[in-house]
């Protein structure tokens, strides 16, 4: 068995309440939202056990998260792998939360960052990541 084919589910941390559910993404610094919902609705979504996953433009990901705080407001930093039009990545980000809005930025590892504004609220599952190609 190839160790990139297990998958590994902490058990023993938490997501933050204040982060958990589904982000509708409103606004990126970089893409307009054209851009932006390329694949379909762009969002961030914060699962139990401090995973998550997001989609924005043709970018992919499953994030790995860490909360605290950050003057005052709730916090969360994550790492991510996934896939950029087929092509397999991986990066950073944060963002903090002022009720049911969140503020932070995305990094594509040796790539583009962008500042994003996201509302919580629900969108469509991701699609499939494999076997697709899509431009900006």
């Amino acid at each position: 068995m190839d160790p990139k084919d297990i998958e590994v589910i902490p058990d023993d941390r938490d997501t933050d309440p204040a982060s958990l559910g589904t982000w509708r993404i409103a606004s990126m610094e970089v893409w307009n939202q054209d851009a932006f919902d390329l694949v379909g609705p762009a969002h961030f979504t914060f699962e139990k056990n401090a995973l998550g996953n997001f989609r924005f433009i043709a970018v992919e990901g499953d994030m790995d998260c860490r909360f605290g705080e950050r003057d005052g407001k709730p916090l969360v930093e994550f790492s991510w792998t996934g896939f950029d039009e087929n092509d397999p990545t991986s990066g950073r980000g944060w963002a903090v939360v002022e009720g049911d809005v969140m503020t932070g930025r995305i990094y594509i590892h040796r790539g583009d960052d962008s500042a994003f504004t996201a509302a919580r609220g629900e969108v469509a599952k991701p699609r499939t990541r494999r076997g697709r190609r899509h431009g900006r």
